[in-house]
């Protein structure tokens, strides 16, 4: 894909799922062994353009997930790239099994995509929300998940997957006109986060959508001359251990930001990393701890305690109760 600001924007606009279909429609026209699935969420999935572009390598399994991982466990074996894609929780839960089975054990060359994650569903609520995807599937061996910031970090996800002979999960968060994380091409490898900003006395690991909220955090902080970094750690598994191992050193405290339950995703990871290590800083772990009445999108992240002010407010405390 090329890229340059004009097409930055308009990932921007289109938001994550869009930009999925947008990069997956330009990569099969190139790799014809790309096949996409679909469990009656075509358009949902951001897959429309494909479908136009390609309806033989578009398949409807209808709204049948589990049976949707088996066909496309059946399609990667037979020497294609298969994306399936659905709703996170879906994915995760519904078809974990599967997941479990094909992706993990038979290790297909399958590429999941679980859209409308964290609380990209709005009034459709907790049937809906996927806030326990990354534990889910965390645990499962030899499955890479990959959480992108932005549009771009999309692109850059779905690139990679489709270059490498591996079951991948990608988790796909918020809505349209997603703030912009990277404002220019940037170099995105599995497993290595990205430094957004430096800082000295506090490190920010965070993922997805709430990326965002954590470089507005950082910069709220900075202005109270308490100065922290923050990273994308777009690569949940396999985690960027050297870095968060090498920053803790360096750091009064460390802090996860996900929109995700506290248990079993992006802090526990860290919390795990951590823990094998003697001398390390505290950690804060920012994310959703229980399941809450339906709202909008920016609603549900204050009530999760996501939004910037009080991903600072939360830092600020900790640094307090620390000294």
């Amino acid at each position: 894909m090329n890229i340059n600001s004009t097409t930055i924007r308009t990932l921007s606009m289109l938001g994550q799922r869009g930009a999925f279909g947008t990069a997956l429609t330009e990569l099969a026209a190139k790799n014809e062994k790309i096949v996409a699935l679909s469990a009656d969420l075509c358009n949902t999935a951001g897959l429309d353009r494909f479908q136009k572009a390609y309806p033989d390598r578009l398949i409807n399994v209808g709204i049948a997930e589990q049976n949707m991982i088996g066909v496309a466990a059946g399609i990667a074996d037979s020497g294609y790239v298969a994306f399936a894609a659905t709703f996170a929780n879906f994915a995760a839960l519904r078809a974990c099994e599967q997941v479990r089975h094909f992706l993990g054990y038979m290790q297909c060359n399958v590429k999941l995509i679980g859209f409308g994650a964290g609380y990209a569903m709005e009034f459709f609520g907790n049937t809906h929300y996927g806030i326990e995807d990354i534990a889910a599937l965390r645990a499962i061996d030899n499955l890479i998940i990959l959480s992108p910031s932005d549009g771009l970090s999309v692109v850059k996800c779905v690139e990679a997957a489709a270059q490498i002979n591996a079951p991948i999960y990608i988790r796909l968060t918020g809505g349209m006109n997603t703030p912009i994380i990277y404002k220019e091409d940037f170099d995105f490898s599995i497993g290595k986060a990205v430094e957004l900003k430096s800082g000295k006395e506090v490190a920010i690991f965070a993922s997805g959508r709430v990326v965002s909220n954590a470089v507005e955090a950082a910069k709220i902080l900075e202005k109270e001359s308490i100065s922290a970094a923050v990273f994308d750690l777009h690569t949940i598994k396999p985690l960027d251990t050297q870095t968060i191992v090498n920053i803790s050193t360096e750091k009064k405290l460390i802090v996860s930001v996900e929109e995700h339950s506290v248990f079993g995703g992006v802090g526990s990871a860290i919390a795990e990393t951590l823990s094998s290590h003697s001398n390390t800083p505290p950690l804060l772990r920012l994310g959703i701890d229980r399941y809450r009445k339906a709202g909008d999108y920016e609603y549900m992240i204050e009530r999760a305690g996501l939004k910037s002010e009080q991903i600072a407010n939360a830092i600020k405390q900790k640094l307090k109760e620390k000294r």
